[in-house]
């Protein structure tokens, strides 16, 4: 069977390694996965509850609009229904972007080092990329993104922020002046991806609520995977102008998002104690990292999200594959173009201990070896 080029030559998207999986391989009976980014506490106690009062009722369709859920989303974010559009994940909702305002050949614009969904989706569909390298830094660089779109060739691009996977973030100011120089482009949607934004602790990270009003030609990305710890139920949602949210409920399919991920998300939106709780924990486990790095004199790089990136000194498939066969998955960033850098995940208190005690021991192994 014949496929386009562009899917035949398409490298897929690897998810992190499971741990049934590692458990399996490598014969061990305990194992820390600290890979995918996903929270340590598990979903909340009214999201559960919320989920098992919802089980009767499997034999339904799910309300096809989402509509409670995005009546809640527009009472938080001070709009309207009509500007929202929730998807089975964040990542559905990159796809339908890419799909809906992007033919064949048209292109896109973003950061080497960012979530490879954008580009997987945009060569899935036989978009274009173009791509701009982060910055010294490790961050977007707003400049050289600003100087890319004044072309005005490109559809979208994508500015995830914080970062994945570097756990940088771009400041306010930077944001205001992509959004400036791209304000009177008729064809180009910025995409602010703001997956981890709930984690962020800098004060001038931008308020996305407040931008949002002013221009409308950005669309705001959000998920409830991360800090709402629902990542297996896929929940995200859009925030656009009406007409192209209207473009994106033309193409999504119908019920995309299940009864159980619905009430799952009305729940965990209401829980702010939980929430709380979750951001507590994360700054508590990026705090302990990044103490007992610096005491191993390890490079790490300040995280707003729940995962610190590490440069190893080393080949990182080799530390990973060293980490691996001690119980620890990690996620090593070749296809980032970082090749020594590893990302790791902030889970609990004894998953952050252990994951730091098995991180020492190989990288002291390895240096010996070399």
């Amino acid at each position: 069977m014949r496929v386009s080029e562009n899917i035949e030559n398409l490298v897929p998207y690897k998810p992190g390694k499971s741990i049934a999986a590692t458990k399996k391989e490598y014969g061990l009976d305990k194992v820390y996965k600290m890979a995918s980014n996903e929270s340590p506490l598990g979903p909340s106690q009214k999201v559960q509850e919320a989920i098992q009062n919802e089980i009767s009722n499997l034999h339904r369709y799910p309300d096809p609009n989402c509509t409670e859920l995005k009546e809640l989303i527009a009472q938080v974010q001070g709009i309207l229904p009509e500007q929202i559009v929730v998807g089975n994940g964040s990542n559905e909702l990159i796809d339908l972007l890419i799909r809906v305002f992007c033919q064949k050949d048209e292109k896109i614009l973003t950061s080497a080092g960012t979530f490879i969904a954008y580009k997987i989706c945009s060569v899935a569909a036989d978009v274009k990329v173009e791509e701009v390298p982060l910055n010294s830094e490790l961050q977007f660089d707003i400049p050289a993104l600003c100087e890319k779109a004044q072309s005005d060739e490109f559809k979208l691009i994508f500015v995830a922020n914080p970062n994945n996977p570097t756990g940088t973030y771009v400041p306010e100011s930077d944001i205001v002046q992509l959004l400036e120089a791209t304000k009177n482009m008729k064809n180009t949607l910025v995409i602010l991806d703001e997956a981890y934004n709930d984690f962020v602790r800098a004060d001038d990270f931008p308020d996305s609520q407040k931008l949002f009003q002013k221009y409308n030609h950005l669309v705001v990305l959000k998920t409830l995977s991360k800090v709402f710890a629902i990542a297996g139920l896929r929940l995200g949602y859009v925030l656009a102008r009406e007409d192209v949210c209207s473009y994106l409920n033309r193409v999504r399919n119908p019920f995309n998002v299940n009864s159980l991920a619905q009430v799952a998300a009305v729940a965990a939106l209401q829980d702010k104690d939980y929430l709380q709780r979750a951001q507590e924990v994360n700054w508590k486990g990026l705090d302990y990292f990044y103490t007992e790095l610096k005491k191993e004199g390890v490079t790490y790089w300040p995280s707003q999200a729940n995962f610190v990136l590490i440069d190893t000194g080393l080949d990182s498939m080799l530390v990973f594959e060293q980490l691996l066969k001690q119980g620890v998955i990690t996620r090593p960033l070749k296809a980032y173009h970082l090749p020594t850098h590893l990302r790791v995940s902030v889970g609990n208190d004894f998953e952050n201990i252990a994951t730091m005690q098995t991180l020492r021991k190989v990288l002291n192994e390895l240096s010996c070896d070399n």
